[in-house]
C-alpha cells in the first residue's frame, strides 16, 4: 500500500511544543508579531494578533520538507532525516529537562541534545532562507539537501560551558518561538540584523539559549568568556571553527540554579525580540514580557551576570587537557580551545597564564553579583572532590566582603 505523504511539516516540532504546555492544557496562547492586513474594496482589517491554538497548528508549514521533480514529490525528509533526529532529541531533551547529575542515559543525551539543537536551528523557514542566502540559490530541493548537511554549530556547542537553569519557582515560565535555539550577544543588537542574517555563534560573547520545557533553559557560553567576561564580545573564539571533532567533558554540566522571576521574563525577552514572527505561551501575560520586565535595554539585560555560569574554579576545574584512550591502543587529545597536539596554540602557556588571572576576577566579581542568589551544581563525583567545599570556599569570600552567601 502506498504510504501517504505528509504535507504539513513543523519546523518546531509538536513533542518539543508540548513541553510548553503544563498537564491538562493542549492550546497556546499564539501571538503573531506581524499580523496581517486583509484588505477588499471600500475597508481593510487586521487579522488577531493572539489566537488560541494547539501544537498540530503552530509553528508548521505546508510542504516545507518537500522534495519536488516535476510532479513527482517525497517527505523522505521529513521522516526519515528528521524523524531519527527528532527521536533522539526528544530523548536528550527530555533528560536534560531534568538534569541532576550523570546517569546511564546522560551519555547518550550528551551525544544526541546538540546534533538535535543543531538541526533546529537550520530547520526554521529562517534556517532555510539562510542557507538560501549562502548558497546564493533559491532551489528549494537544493536548500533542502544542504541542510541536512548542515551541523556547523556543534563543535562550539561542545567546547562551550552548559548551565541549565531552572524555573520552578517563578510564576513565570518560558516561551516557544519559532526560533527556539535563540542567539544573544550584548553588544550585537537585535536591529542590527537584516533577516535572514544570523549573529555568529563562533564570536566571544554569543550565548546560545534553548528552552528545554516550561521549567528549564540550557545556556551555552564560551570557556572564554567565562574564564575573561571583559573579552570583547564580538571577536572570534580562539580556534573558532565548524565541522570538526571534539570532545565534552560531563562533569562539567552545571544545574539546579533557579531563575528569580525578573530573570525568567528577561529570558523571555530574549527570545522574543529574537523570534521571526510567532511566539506562544501557556499564559496570555507570558507573551509581553516588556511589559514587566527590569529593563529592555539590550546591553544590560545581563548586566547582573545572570546568564553566566559560575566562574571557573568555584564551581568547574580550570581544565586544559582531555585525553581519550581507544582500545586499540591510541588516543586523542584536545585543549580547553579543542587544538589538538601538534596544532600551534595547544596548550598555550601565557594564554593560560593569562585567563588564570582574569578568571580569579572574574570569580569574585560573579560572587559579589550574585551574592544572596540560587547557585548551580555540578557533579562533584567526577571531578574527585569534596562535596560542598566550592560552595564553602565562596561563602567565606562572601562573608570577607561582608555580604551575604548565595541560596542553595
Amino acid at each position: 500500500m502506498k504510504q501517504t505523504q505528509s504535507r504539513a511539516h513543523h519546523y518546531v516540532p509538536q513533542w518539543y511544543q508540548k513541553r510548553f504546555l503544563p498537564p491538562g492544557v493542549t492550546n497556546f496562547f499564539c501571538l503573531d508579531l506581524h499580523p496581517e492586513t486583509v484588505a477588499w474594496d471600500g475597508g481593510s482589517h487586521q487579522r488577531k494578533a493572539v489566537r488560541r491554538r494547539g501544537p498540530t497548528v503552530c509553528f508548521r508549514q505546508d510542504d516545507l520538507y518537500t522534495l519536488k521533480l516535476g510532479s513527482w514529490t517525497t517527505d523522505q525528509i521529513e521522516r526519515s532525516f528528521f524523524g531519527e533526529v527528532d527521536r533522539r532529541g526528544r530523548e536528550a531533551v527530555a533528560h536534560f529537562a531534568n538534569y541532576s547529575g550523570i546517569s546511564e542515559p546522560t551519555w547518550g543525551a550528551g551525544r544526541d541534545l546538540i546534533p538535535y539543537m543543531d538541526a533546529q536551528k537550520l530547520r526554521t523557514p529562517k534556517g532555510l532562507d539562510l542557507i538560501k542566502k549562502r548558497l546564493g540559490s533559491t532551489d528549494h530541493n537544493a536548500t533542502l539537501v544542504e541542510m541536512q548537511s548542515k551541523f556547523e554549530f556543534s563543535t562550539m556547542w561542545m567546547e562551550g560551558v552548559w548551565e541549565i537553569v531552572w524555573a520552578t519557582l517563578s510564576p513565570t515560565k518560558f516561551i516557544v518561538t519559532d526560533d527556539p535555539v535563540t542567539f544573544y550577544c550584548k553588544t550585537v543588537f537585535p536591529s542590527e540584523w537584516i533577516y535572514p542574517n544570523e549573529m555568529s555563534p563562533k564570536k566571544i560573547g554569543t550565548r546560545t539559549i534553548f528552552p528545554l520545557g516550561l521549567d528549564s533553559c540550557i545556556i551555552i557560553t564560551h570557556v572564554q568568556l567565562v574564564r575573561d567576561p571583559r573579552s570583547a564580545p564580538t571577536e572570534m573564539r580562539t580556534n573558532a571553527r565548524s565541522y570538526q571533532q571534539t570532545m565534552k567533558y560531563l562533569g562539567d554540566i552545571q544545574f539546579g540554579r533557579e531563575l528569580e522571576q525578573d530573570e525568567v521574563l528577561r529570558v523571555n525577552y530574549i527570545l522574543k525580540r529574537r523570534a521571526v514572527r510567532y511566539i506562544a505561551a501557556a499564559e496570555e501575560e507570558w507573551l509581553y514580557p516588556e511589559r514587566s520586565v527590569s529593563t529592555t535595554e539590550w546591553a544590560k539585560l545581563d548586566d547582573d551576570w545572570f546568564l553566566f555560569p559560575h566562574p571557573h574554579l568555584w564551581k568547574v576545574p580550570f581544565h586544559r587537557e582531555i585525553v581519550v584512550g581507544y582500545r586499540d591502543g591510541t588516543a586523542s587529545a584536545w585543549d580547553e580551545y579543542g587544538r589538538k597536539p601538534g596544532q600551534r596554540g595547544f596548550k598555550d602557556d601565557k594564554q593560560r597564564d593569562r585567563e588564570w588571572g582574569t578568571c580569579e576576577l572574574a570569580k569574585r566579581v560573579w560572587a559579589r553579583k550574585r551574592a544572596g542568589k540560587s547557585r548551580a551544581s555540578v557533579d562533584e563525583r567526577m571531578g574527585g572532590g569534596v562535596r560542598g567545599v566550592p560552595d564553602r570556599q565562596m561563602d567565606e569570600y562572601l562573608s570577607e566582603e561582608g555580604r551575604p552567601p548565595a541560596s542553595s
